[in-house]
């Protein structure tokens, strides 16, 4: 590998000075700089990051860890963080750990090992053990679309309970009395909070509880979704609408019912979650609860970055949690009254 050495011997200079044509350009006069520029890249030069950061004492790299980057809606929290981060001089290492626990303990490991600048995390171990596991690196975190019950961090999550009521709320006003609700993995908070709020606006209309059908997921995918509707068009009591704990599997189960001659809506109603650009785009466009993510991500980075900045006594920062508001954004999915 060539090294800085190798750079400064073929150019007749010091170590310094090539370091300055890097690093302090303007320090260096014009033909010095451009002798050194063409060995550089004669010799295909690159210089040591993990040199530089062991030198500078703090990394320039972030941290992204999520539960699935096939889902839309975490690219656009991933280019929130890695806007936010590249204004800064960062840059962003974006991970994903499958709603796997275990491959979340592997990456956070990996974070550990290479002592990046902090982590952006949206939690796939609903006990906490990694996340407690990890806070033994002393590496700064901020959750993400998820706050971790005792957690003392700083997070960025939407008001899950509020979506959830959004979205069966509108099913209610427009005369359904018996929904499905498609939940994905039960152990995820995001999928607790969302049915919670389906169950406050059914009591809010005078309906039981027994009026959610809840049809739990292993994903959160479209395939899941597909599955579900399946179970759905299955039930011998047919629910005339259907509340999905994301996009994915919103779309999924639209799938299901357009390939058995189900029509949406007129026959079955179809909320989602997340509001993802396919939902707009979907054969029959799909009626979501809207989420900020890239806000989300951005915000989320700027509380990383202010608790990582240098002048900053980590112990002293002011951890906050900030909640966000959802939208529901009505299409015609969901618009055939009963």
């Amino acid at each position: 590998m060539v090294g800085i050495k190798d750079v400064a011997k073929h150019a007749g200079v010091s170590v310094g000075t090539v370091s300055n044509v890097i690093n302090r350009p303007d320090v260096v006069s014009e033909e010095t700089r451009h002798r050194v520029q063409s060995v550089i890249d004669r010799l295909g030069y690159v210089r040591s990051e993990s040199a530089r950061q062991l030198r500078a004492g703090q990394s320039r790299i972030m941290a992204l860890l999520v539960l699935d980057m096939g889902n839309p809606f975490f690219v656009d929290v991933a280019r929130g963080a890695e806007r936010a981060a590249r204004d800064a001089g960062l840059r962003v290492m974006m991970c994903n750990s499958g709603q796997s626990p275990s491959e979340e303990a592997e990456y956070l490991a990996l974070f550990a090992e290479q002592r990046v600048r902090g982590v952006l995390l949206t939690p796939a171990d609903a006990t906490g053990r990694n996340i407690e596991a990890f806070r033994r690196h002393a590496i700064p975190f901020v959750l993400v679309d998820r706050v971790a019950e005792g957690a003392t961090e700083c997070s960025v999550s939407v008001d899950d309970v509020l979506g959830g009521a959004l979205a069966v709320r509108h099913l209610v006003d427009a005369g359904h009395r018996s929904i499905a609700y498609v939940s994905g993995p039960p152990g995820l908070n995001q999928v607790k909070d969302r049915r919670q709020g389906a169950l406050q606006a059914l009591a809010e209309a005078g309906l039981p509880a027994s009026a959610l059908r809840e049809l739990p997921t292993e994903r959160l995918d479209v395939a899941a979704g597909r599955d579900a509707g399946a179970r759905v068009l299955g039930l011998a009591e047919r629910p005339t609408a259907v509340f999905c704990a994301n996009d994915l599997l919103a779309l999924g189960v639209l799938q299901a019912m357009y390939a058995a001659g189900v029509s949406v809506p007129e026959d079955i109603a179809i909320v989602g979650y997340d509001d993802i650009e396919f939902a707009a785009a979907a054969v029959v466009p799909l009626t979501s609860v809207r989420q900020p993510a890239i806000k989300m991500g951005a915000m989320a980075a700027e509380l990383l970055l202010e608790e990582t900045e240098s002048d900053t006594d980590p112990a002293a920062h002011d951890h906050r949690r900030v909640v966000l508001q959802p939208e529901l954004v009505v299409r015609r999915s969901s618009l055939a009254p009963r």
